[in-house]
C-alpha cells in the first residue's frame, strides 16, 4: 500500500530547498524568472539586459555627460532541461519524511545541481580577457590581486564581485595564512564548504564543475596574421609552421596584448593556415604578419560582476492525463511528474528543470587561467 504522505506535491518541495541550496553558479549571476508556463525545450523568450551604468566625476566647466538607460534584451532559448528518473517502487518504501529525503529528495537535488552548474560555467568560453598562466593553477595572494587588477583596468562594479575556482586553486589557496584564519577578523565564512573566503573585494568559491578548456591546435609555431585585418572586424585568418588543427570555441588567441576568444569552432588548418576565425571582441587594425600567441590548454577559473552572466529559467507546463506539480521559489522552477510506463507496466517518477544560460556583459568577467 502507497505512503500517503508520498505524493508529488510534497516530493517538490521537499526536493526545491535542497536544490537550491546546492546549486552555486546560478546563484551568483542574474537571474530571470517569471511564473509564465512555456511548452518545454526550445522555447524563445526574450530577456532584458540588467542595466549598467557608470559614475562620472562632475565638470563645472562642460556639464553633466548623460547615459542611455534604456533596457536592451537579448532572445535567450531555453535549450537544457535537467532531469532526475526513477522508478516510483524505489522511494514507496519510505516510512517517513526523513526516509523520502534520503531515499530520493536529497541525491535528486545534488544530481540536478551538478547539471546546472556545471553548464553554467560552460560560459567561460564567451570571455576573453584573462590573466594567470595556462596550466599552472593559482596558488598566492598575488593571483587573486592580479585578477582584481584586471576587473578595475575593465571598470566591473566592485560590488558584488564574485570568482569561482577549479579544486586546485582550492586546495592552494586554503594554505594561505590569512584565508586560514578568517575567523579572527570576525568572519567564519572561509570555512564553510563552498566558500573561500572574501579577499581582495572578490567572494571566492570553489566549484568541483569548473572547466577545463583544451585547446584545438596540436601544433604550430611562428603563428602571425594571414592578410590584412581591417578595424572592427570579427574574423581573421593566421598561419604558422607545423600548424595543425584547429581553433575551437572557447580558445584565447593573443595579439599585440589584447585578447580574444574564438567564438565557433573553425575548419581544420590547411597547408599550416587557419582561415576565417571568428573572434570576439572585434579587432582593431591589424597588419598582415603580425604575431599571434595561442593560449594553451587550461582550467577556466572564472571572477565577474553578477551582471556578467544570467540564469533564466520557466516553469514547465503540466501534462495532462498524469499527476504533477510545479513548485517555485528564489528564481528556480521545478517540476515533477509521476506516470505509468505502459511498455514495462510501472510507474516513473521525473523530476525536471527547464533552463538556460546566457552572457550579458563579457567584459565584466575575467578567465582566471589554471
Amino acid at each position: 500500500m502507497a505512503n500517503s504522505f508520498i505524493s508529488v506535491m510534497e516530493i517538490a518541495r521537499q526536493t526545491l530547498p535542497r536544490l537550491i541550496e546546492n546549486l552555486v553558479f546560478p546563484n551568483l549571476v542574474y537571474k530571470d524568472f517569471s511564473n509564465e508556463f512555456v511548452k518545454g525545450k526550445g522555447t524563445k523568450i526574450q530577456v532584458k539586459k540588467p542595466v549598467v551604468l557608470e559614475a562620472k566625476d562632475f565638470d563645472a566647466a562642460t556639464g553633466v555627460v548623460t547615459q542611455d538607460s534604456k533596457e536592451d534584451s537579448v532572445e535567450v532559448t531555453l535549450d537544457k532541461i535537467a532531469s532526475v528518473d526513477v522508478d516510483f517502487q524505489a522511494i514507496e518504501s519510505a516510512s517517513n519524511v526523513d526516509d523520502l529525503s534520503r531515499l530520493f529528495a536529497t541525491p535528486a537535488a545534488v544530481a540536478l545541481a551538478q547539471k546546472i552548474n556545471g553548464e553554467g560555467l560552460d560560459l567561460y568560453k564567451d570571455i576573453p580577457y584573462n590573466v594567470g598562466t595556462a596550466g599552472t593553477a593559482p596558488s598566492a595572494l598575488t593571483d587573486l590581486a592580479n585578477v582584481r587588477k584586471a576587473l578595475n583596468a575593465q571598470k566591473v562594479p566592485v560590488s558584488g564581485r564574485v570568482a569561482v575556482w577549479d579544486t586546485n586553486a582550492d586546495s592552494n589557496f586554503s594554505t594561505i595564512p590569512s584565508i586560514v584564519n578568517a575567523e579572527k577578523s570576525g568572519s567564519t565564512s572561509a570555512l564553510r564548504e563552498g566558500s573561500i573566503g572574501r579577499i581582495m573585494g572578490l567572494d571566492n568559491y570553489m566549484s568541483q564543475a569548473v572547466k577545463s578548456h583544451t585547446t584545438g591546435i596540436t601544433a604550430g609555431t611562428a603563428v602571425k596574421v594571414n592578410g590584412a585585418v581591417a578595424a572592427g572586424a570579427k574574423k581573421l585568418s593566421i598561419d604558422g609552421t607545423a600548424l595543425t588543427g584547429k581553433l575551437v570555441y572557447g580558445d584565447i588567441i593573443k595579439i599585440g596584448g589584447s585578447s580574444y576568444t574564438v567564438t565557433k569552432d573553425s575548419a581544420a588548418a590547411a597547408s599550416n593556415a587557419i582561415a576565417d576565425v571568428e573572434v570576439y571582441p572585434a579587432l582593431p587594425a591589424i597588419a598582415d604578419n603580425t604575431e599571434v600567441t595561442l593560449v594553451g590548454s587550461h582550467t577556466a577559473n572564472l571572477a565577474f560582476n553578477p551582471m556578467a552572466f544570467a540564469f533564466v529559467t520557466r516553469p514547465l507546463s503540466v501534462p495532462s492525463g498524469v499527476e504533477s506539480y510545479v513548485t517555485s521559489y528564489n528564481g528556480i522552477s521545478l517540476r515533477v511528474v509521476k506516470g505509468y510506463d505502459m511498455k514495462y507496466k510501472k510507474d516513473i517518477l521525473s523530476m525536471d528543470v527547464l533552463y538556460s544560460y546566457a552572457t550579458m556583459y563579457p567584459e565584466l568577467a575575467v578567465r582566471a587561467l589554471g
